[in-house]
């Protein structure tokens, strides 16, 4: 999975799944521009990422925001001169029973992981197109697939992100650009730390490989999906979650 001499955008590089997706990336042979709007954090991955003999970017970007993802991609072409990669990972939760739930927390998830997705894929589109090579990954999760309780609005957003890779799939796989997305389960991450003991037990009951998974499992999904070993692949859900939910 060699990706020598290819650019790629990862958004939310700042830490977790995307700070290791990333590196990932890095590690097979891409230069790396990450966004996020955790610049100082972001700012160290890009030190990592360059300490692998990679260039990397720091790039403030907040995905909900038109003008920022435009501002971030323009620059990432006067850089690098191109985008071969773009992983669509920055989200949000905003958790609550849907009774009790904000519309503006609604609406904020949305713009963030749907949105996001929608308008950096948009933004990198047309460079793609010309260059007739692209590999787009969106980072979905499993709850998009099988749901669940107090997380409304971001279950959608998420399977709104499996409807989106499903049709711009189809799009454009005549320009030789993939589109694909990975569908996470119960991942270790900073945001997992903090949850009751119970609620772990519970979660890990019903993993049939009994453990959770890992950052680096994120990323090695998307290393292959970027790679041209799955240049034939599109429109897929990869889905990296334990056997938690099967379909």
């Amino acid at each position: 999975m060699n990706l020598e001499g290819r650019v790629a955008l990862v958004t939310g590089a700042a830490q977790g799944i995307g700070r290791a997706i990333a590196l990932a990336l890095a590690e097979a042979g891409a230069d790396i521009a990450g966004g996020d709007v955790k610049l100082e954090q972001l700012q160290a991955v890009a030190k990592e990422i360059e300490a692998l003999g990679r260039k990397g970017l720091a790039l403030p970007l907040d995905v909900s925001s038109p003008d920022s993802v435009k501002a971030a991609v323009d620059k990432i072409l006067e850089v690098f001169g191109k985008i071969d990669v773009l992983v669509n990972n920055a989200g949000i939760t905003k958790d609550n029973l849907l009774m009790r739930m904000k519309p503006e927390d609604w609406d904020l998830v949305l713009r963030v992981n749907l949105n996001g997705a929608f308008l950096c894929t948009r933004a990198v589109l047309p460079g793609m197109v010309k260059q007739r090579y692209g590999r787009i990954i969106n980072i979905a999760s499993v709850v998009a697939q099988a749901g669940n309780a107090g997380q409304a609005n971001y279950v959608a957003s998420k399977a709104g992100i499996i409807g989106l890779t499903k049709a711009v799939a189809a799009e454009v796989g005549s320009r030789n650009i993939t589109v694909n997305a990975v569908a996470p389960g119960f991942i270790a991450t900073a945001m997992t730390e903090n949850l009751p003991e119970a609620v772990r037990q519970r979660m890990l009951s019903l993993i049939p490989l009994g453990r959770m998974g890992t950052d680096h499992n994120i990323a090695c999904g998307v290393r292959f999906l970027a790679s041209e070993e799955a240049s034939y692949i599109t429109g897929h859900v990869l889905n990296i979650n334990g056997g938690m939910y099967m379909a």
